[in-house]
């Protein structure tokens, strides 16, 4: 049996909790995994300067696999976002969100199988973080320099109130998340690939990246293609997201989409995620890490150990993912052992902590 050497970056929040949770969960596959643990985000933040250590960048790029576990993303204030730091910084340009409905979840479509993913490109787009601060000289100079172009879109705020960031979408960029998207439904045995976008508005960035995920839909003749304005696939996905598979968004859109297909197949609690790149892999649930429920063993494990799951599948354990997922759905599908957002009430008595859901899904295992 080959063995796997993995990053496991605890997190914050309710993030080490999580994290001792999926590492039982996958341990209990039989998979020979060696764990090296690693730290980020506020609480190392506040012992280190930094809520990312140099030997946690420096251990992903050595075992070029990591699972993560929440970290918190300062609102308006404080640091960057890590997640998007370490995607960038690692190259992991595509992030993709499996959005599937487990019996016992409750949903508003539980006689409507769902199971969508959603493609993201990861670099790009607004999240590429180039802005430019209200007050701040360049900020002014920016202003003056787009106002003096002979185009009918003008700056109409002065730069004492205004901030501005900037939407870079590139060829090569689009070029390798539709590609992805696409070899993504082939090896999956899906049907159909959707682009999303507003180029109807926007002409020049989501306009070139609809030219390019249609030129690039030629090569792939034996999967649909179709594409969708972005306001237009968020009605979609409401009236009858049965009709979708795999969605391919730029940056933004992803990240909004994938929160909406969360909600259909139940919420984030059961959204896995993974970010995949040429020299390595970040797997992570969709959540946060819910800080308020730090150290009350309470908070739903599926999302981490469902992203567990498509860390196996990248390591090329597809067996001990099938089972793993398999023993997740009947544990979900039992409905003794979950956590209270899994019971009918969330007030029910006889729901679980964190602990002891992972420890009936690792028996199901055995």
């Amino acid at each position: 049996m080959a063995q796997h050497e993995v990053t496991l970056i605890t997190g914050d929040g309710t993030g080490p909790e999580l994290a001792e949770a999926a590492r039982r969960c996958v341990d209990a596959t039989g998979v020979d995994i060696r764990w090296d643990v690693q730290e980020a985000g506020v609480d190392v933040m506040a012992r280190k300067g930094t809520p990312l250590p140099d030997e946690t960048i420096a251990s992903v790029r050595r075992t070029r696999c990591a699972l993560k576990a929440p970290i918190t993303t300062p609102v308006g204030t404080g640091f960057r976002s890590i997640n998007v730091y370490l995607r960038q910084e690692l190259g992991l340009y595509a992030c993709i969100r499996p959005c599937k409905q487990y019996r016992g979840v409750r949903t508003f479509f539980e006689n409507v199988p769902l199971d969508l993913v959603i493609v993201r490109e990861n670099t790009e787009d607004l999240y590429a973080g180039v802005e430019f601060e209200a007050g701040k000289p360049e900020t002014g100079k920016l202003i003056e320099f787009i106002n003096s172009l002979p185009a009918d879109r003008k700056i109409k705020t002065g730069a004492s109130e205004t901030g501005i960031s900037i939407k870079p979408i590139s060829v090569s960029g689009t070029e390798r998340i539709v590609r992805c998207a696409f070899d993504y439904a082939r090896q999956h045995g899906r049907r159909k690939v959707t682009a999303v976008h507003k180029a109807n508005i926007m002409k020049y960035s989501d306009g070139l990246y609809l030219e390019t995920a249609r030129r690039v839909a030629g090569e792939y003749q034996d999967i649909e293609f179709e594409d969708r304005i972005v306001d237009n696939m968020c009605m979609q996905l409401v009236q009858k997201p049965e009709q979708y598979d795999v969605l391919v968004l730029p940056n933004l859109y992803g990240d909004i989409l994938s929160d909406l297909a969360a909600g259909l197949v139940g919420g984030l609690g059961v959204a896995p995620g993974a970010n995949i790149g040429p020299n390595g892999a970040v797997f992570e649930a969709t959540h946060g890490s819910a800080p308020k429920y730090k150290g009350l063993n309470k908070v739903n494990p599926t999302a981490v150990i469902l992203s567990a799951k498509l860390m196996l599948e990248h390591l090329g354990e597809a067996d001990a993912a099938r089972r793993l997922e398999q023993a997740v759905a009947d544990v979900i599908a039992e409905g003794k052992a979950v956590t209270y957002d899994l019971k009918p009430h969330r007030d029910d008595p006889t729901a679980v902590g964190t602990r002891e859901m992972a420890h009936a899904i690792c028996q199901r295992l055995q």
